[in-house]
This record gives C-alpha cells, structure tokens and sequence, in this order.
C-alpha cells in the first residue's frame, strides 16, 4: 500500500479532514501506531494534538491523556466532538453524576480517549475505576513539567512512570512545545524513549516578528495606547493578547485602555469560572479583540488569526516568552510580538521564586512529622493531609509536593496509596430494600456495610476498621478495596448517592533512622539550588532581549535548534533596535523604612500562634508580599505592612531585616 493510501492518511482525510500531515506528525503517529513509545517537540499552534488524536482510531483500547489545564481539556474535546470522535473528560467541574457517564462510556468502549489531570491518578476511587479498563496509550500533555529543569515542574508528573507501569500501559506519547536539550533528555528517560523516537521540529517562526522595545513605567501605558490604536481602531481589529503578571494590573490596564477609547477584557484567576469562559468565548468569536491577562490566558485557546502578543510585564522566563508569543500567527500569516516591559516587575518574578523556597525549619517540621509515623506506627507508615501538613509546615502546596517527592528519590519514604479519609452516603432506597437485592455471601457483606454504616438524619458515614473488625468476626472479606468498589456499584445504580472528601495520602517510610538535622540541611541547599536556577532563568530572559545578535535565532538556540537563520531579518535587532531594558524608579534607601513600624501587627498577631518570634525569613516574605499558608491562616495581606516593599530586591530586605537589633518590639 503506497503512503498516499494509507490508514493513517485515511484517516487523517476522512475523520479530520486534512490533506497532509504537518511537519514533524506523520513520524511521531506512525511509531505510536507502530508501537512505540515517542515524544513529539513542537512549537505552540503546531498541532501536537493529533499526534495522539489519530493514533487513539488505531489503537485497540483506550488512549488516557493527562493534561494540566482543564481549559487545554475543553478545547480539545470540543475539537473532537466536532470530528465525531468518542471522547471525555473526568474533572472538578463535573457533577457527580456527569463523571459516572463518562466512566461508564469507557466501560462499555464507547468512549476512545479519556482527559485527566495528574492528580486523578491519585484518587482513590479513579484508581479503583481505570485498574478495570485496558489502556492502549498514555499521552502526557505539557510533558515538559515532568522534569525538575523545565519550567512548569509539577511534582506529580515525576509519578506517571510509575502509573504508566501500574496500569500496564505499554506506550507513552510525551508532548509539548518548549523543551531545551537537558529537558529532553530528562523526558527520554524517564520513558525509556528511544533516541529515533523523539521528533523537534523547530522552534523558528518565519512569521512572528519579534520586537523588544521597553519603556519606563510611567510611560508604559500610553506607550501600549499609542501601538495598539492603529491595530485595534479599524474596520477588522486585530485579536491581541497583552500579557501582565498581576490581577490588579489586568484590571487597571483593561480600565485605562477603556478611557482611551480601546475596548478590552480583563482575564485572570480571580474571576469567577463563568465569567472567564465568557471572555474566551467571546474573544474567539470575534466579539472581544484585545484581552488583558495572567499568563494563563491563550491554554488550550486554538484561535489562528491573533495578530499581536504584547509583554507590557516582563514574561517569567524564555519557556513562558516562547510559548505565549506561540500563540500569535498559527494561521502562518504575519503576527507581531511586542516586549514592553522593564526591571521595575522584575522583583516580582523574583520573589514568585523566593515563595517557593521553603524555611529550614519548615522542612525539619515535615520531617519530623514522617518519623514520629515510625514510633507510633510498627508498620512504620504515614498518613498525611497535603492542605494540613502546608498550614503546619509553612511551605506552599506546590513546594511541598516537590519535598515529598525528593524524600521519595532519596530514598525516605515510598508512596503506598491515597485514600479519602472521609466517605459519606445518603440512601435513596430503603437500606432493606438494598440488601434484598442480593442473595448468600453478597448478601451478607453488603448487611455488614448496612450495619457499619452510623446514620444521622440524611448521611452515613463509614466506619472502615470498624467495618474490618466486623467482617473479621462473620467471616466476610471487607476490606477497603472490595468495600469502595461496593459503594460505587450502589451509587452507579442510583441505590445511594456518595461522597468524600479530606485525600490522604499514604507513605512506607523506609528509613526510620535518617539523621533528620543533616536530611534537613540537604533538602533546603536542594531547594536554594533551584531558587538560583530559577532566578538565573529570569536573568537569561534579560540577556535574550538585551542580546545584540538577531532575537530569532538566540530564542531558537536556547531550546537546541540550529537550523534558525542567523538573521531573520523579521526582528527588532535585525532591523538595527538592540534594546536596553530600563531599571525601575529610583527606590529610598532601605535605612529610611521603619522596620518595626512595617511589622509591628504581623509580629502581634504572629504571638498569638508561637512563642517564639516570627524568623528574619518570613519577615521578609511579609515584606515583599510573597504569601504562605501561615499568611493566609493570620490573615496577613489585610495587615498594612504586607508588600510594603515589594518592589526590592529580596536578598537585600532579608540582610536589611538581619541589620535591625529589633523589630516589633521583638529581637531578630
């Protein structure tokens, strides 16, 4: 059969209606179809997508995609739906009765491809529900949050090898769209993909012109004004997306851009998720022209004809750039991208940074909350509330997630299973009724669950070691596993409706005698590693739109592409603008600022939790207003000294802190 005629270009004709392949997807689908695991780099807009999209019509079961936004979820299935493909998604949006349908389509085959968050892996009662279904293919989205050197490190990605060999997957398909060599190689890895397997197409657009040309902040919006009215005031506006850092700022801006007569919309995490699906809506119907938005804006958006992506902050890093300005000009024609941003946000990205790095003694917290686990428990296991162990810790979720998982690679602990503490459940039959339903020894185990089950006025709640020590006496198996897969047949049936909630998660800890003090000290210097790897990253960034060589080429570089012109011509550089970022205004000496003026009313209400004082550390957190999970419990942005100096650099307000003999009141 010649290429022409193939099933794969078959279907690519009949199902989605294209003539031909782009570049780079006819080798990633084949070696799926042929078996392989694979991994396909592609710039954003390329269409990465149908690289497992076609192969799921092949394969003979079920193709399970993990994806990290439920935005980049809908957009998807909504492509396929119209393409009359069987596909879904389980995710917090749903009702319990919309997931039921879903998993009972992947029961029966019905439905090809399933979309997932990682964290679904770890629910308990998903688990017990996709342990039944045979997976063709695992799809890791985004994949480059898998390694610990990309820029959207998730934890939890580190665990999808495991679930892969769990699940007895027998191929994966990484995917993304900014990928250097070293992230690469980390992806390949981890997957054991072979080198043959692994298709980059390039990270050069011939039709993104590139343009760094900042401006002082006080002049930053007029600036933004003045290059968008042409853009934005004609018979055909042109789509446009201006990215910011803050909420506030999408606010504010979306305001002084309305005063000026140039209709946008403010889009970020704080609206409400009605308001923001509007917003998308109306900006790919045409409705809405230029949005003013937190970089989560443009996931998952597949709208061709954007014209223009404009920085009015400073991006996070050169991963965050590539991608957002990624989503300007997918139709190949011409689209500008437009740095106007200067060093006075850069402090803010900084401190992003500085948020995650937990205190020492945060980390020795944690620690010695795993080995009193081993005194306590023979069997030497740990249970934990992610949200409780936060708030006890101190250290942000996501941080937190990356500590336990590093406990994991040393070595500390290994990861049993995760439950939900709690499981709830009204009856919607009478319980009598529900036991007549069966006969012998199904019958008496669902009595046992009948009669383990204490009853308020609507719910029960169950009792599992109870329920254990009752089956235990009858002869009955009711373990937890058999008991869990019971109650969601019971609620699939309509015969109760269950719930739960408070996810525990559980770890053997195989090292009950670790040094906790030398284990502590490790952990922190790998976290201040990554914080120097994460600031350098933003001061790479710098150097890229400082650079005096063409822009399009140094972008194509840093991610291992040498086949980018060395002059694109299509650049502010190569038409002769080298830029130079601006500094900030000009900040009062730190000597001038009242430190115990600016914490006098976190220290008070820091008292009333600890006797000891607050440390230098979190002081300077207060200060530069990186929020943690002691703030948000002491209600601290509220108090007048939060962010009071956000706009320094943190280094220096943490030695200016380490100056004071006092604060508050308080010796530091």
């Amino acid at each position: 059969m010649t290429q022409e005629t193939s099933p794969i270009q078959q279907t690519l004709q009949q199902v989605f209606g294209y003539d031909d392949f782009r570049a780079g997807q006819r080798a990633v689908i084949e070696s799926v179809v042929a078996g392989h695991s694979a991994a396909a780099i592609f710039p954003t807009g390329s269409g990465k997508s149908l690289c497992y999209q076609l192969p799921a019509l092949h394969l003979p079961h079920l193709t399970l995609v993990v994806s990290p936004l439920l935005a980049l979820m809908q957009d998807q299935l909504a492509f396929l739906d119209r393409h009359g493909i069987k596909a879904a998604s389980i995710d917090s949006s749903q009702s319990r009765e919309e997931a039921a349908a879903v998993m009972d389509g992947v029961k029966r085959g019905e439905i090809r491809i399933l979309m997932i968050s990682v964290e679904r892996l770890k629910n308990e009662r998903f688990r017990t529900f996709i342990q039944r279904i045979p997976i063709s293919l695992l799809v890791v989205d985004e994949a480059h949050c898998i390694s610990e050197w990309g820029h959207n490190f998730r934890p939890d990605y580190l665990k999808l090898p495991d679930y892969q060999r769990q699940f007895a997957i027998p191929q994966a398909l990484l995917l993304t769209a900014t990928a250097t060599p070293r992230v690469i190689a980390d992806m390949r890895s981890r997957f054991e993909i072979a080198a043959e397997d692994v298709t980059a197409t390039g990270f050069y657009r011939h039709n993104l012109d590139l343009q760094v040309a900042p401006v002082e902040a006080s002049r930053r919006a007029g600036a933004l004004v003045e290059w968008l009215r042409p853009r934005l005031e004609t018979a055909s506006p042109q789509p446009t997306i201006v990215y910011v850092t803050l909420q506030k700022t999408a606010e504010q801006l979306t305001a002084y851009l309305g005063k000026a007569g140039l209709q946008a919309c403010a889009y970020h995490a704080g609206l409400g998720n009605e308001a923001r699906e509007r917003i998308q809506q109306e900006f790919m119907a045409g409705q809405v022209n230029c949005i003013v938005a937190t970089i989560a804006f443009g996931m998952g958006i597949d709208k061709a004809d954007i014209r223009n992506v404009v920085h009015f902050d400073l991006p996070k890093s050169i991963e965050n750039y590539s991608q957002e300005i990624g989503r300007a000009g997918r139709d190949g024609h011409p689209a500008e991208c437009l740095v106007l941003g200067g060093r006075d946000t850069l402090r803010v990205l900084e401190n992003f940074v500085y948020g995650d790095t937990p205190e020492p003694d945060g980390i020795r917290r944690v620690i010695d909350d795993l080995l009193a686990a081993t005194r306590d428990d023979t069997d030497s296991q740990w249970e934990l509330m992610l949200t409780s162990l936060a708030q006890q810790a101190n250290i942000r979720p996501l941080p937190l997630k990356t500590l336990l998982v590093q406990l994991e690679l040393r070595g500390i602990i290994a990861p049993r299973y995760a439950y939900f503490a709690e499981y709830r459940f009204k009856y919607l039959s009478d319980p009598d009724a529900l036991v007549e339903r069966f006969q012998g020894e199904r019958r008496e185990f669902v009595q046992a669950i009948v009669a383990a089950a204490s009853r308020a006025k609507t719910w029960c709640s169950l009792d599992f070691d109870a329920l254990y020590r009752l089956g235990q006496a009858r002869g009955l198996d009711t373990q937890r596993a058999r008991v869990i897969a019971a109650l969601e047949y019971f609620n699939d049936k309509g015969w109760i409706q269950l719930e739960s909630k408070q996810m525990t998660e559980v770890y053997q800890v195989l090292a009950p005698h670790v040094d906790p003090a030398r284990l502590a000290d490790e952990l922190h210097g790998y976290f201040r590693d990554k914080e120097a790897a994460e600031i350098a990253r933003i001061h790479a960034m710098l150097e890229l739109f400082e650079s005096d060589a063409c822009l399009s080429h140094r972008l194509a570089r840093y991610f291992g592409d040498d086949r980018a012109p060395e002059r694109c011509g299509h650049c502010s550089v190569c038409r002769g603008q080298v830029a130079r970022i601006p500094e900030g205004d000009a900040l009062p000496p730190l000597d001038s600022q009242d430190a115990g003026a600016l914490c006098q009313a976190l220290v008070e209400r820091y008292r009333t939790l600890h006797d000891a004082p607050p440390s230098t550390a979190l002081l300077t957190r207060f200060l530069c207003g990186i929020t943690t999970p002691l703030f948000t419990r002491l209600k601290a942005r509220q108090l007048p000294g939060f962010a009071a100096l956000e706009a320094y650099p943190y280094a220096e307000v943490q030695s200016w802190l380490e100056g004071q003999s006092s604060v508050g009141g308080v010796r530091v």
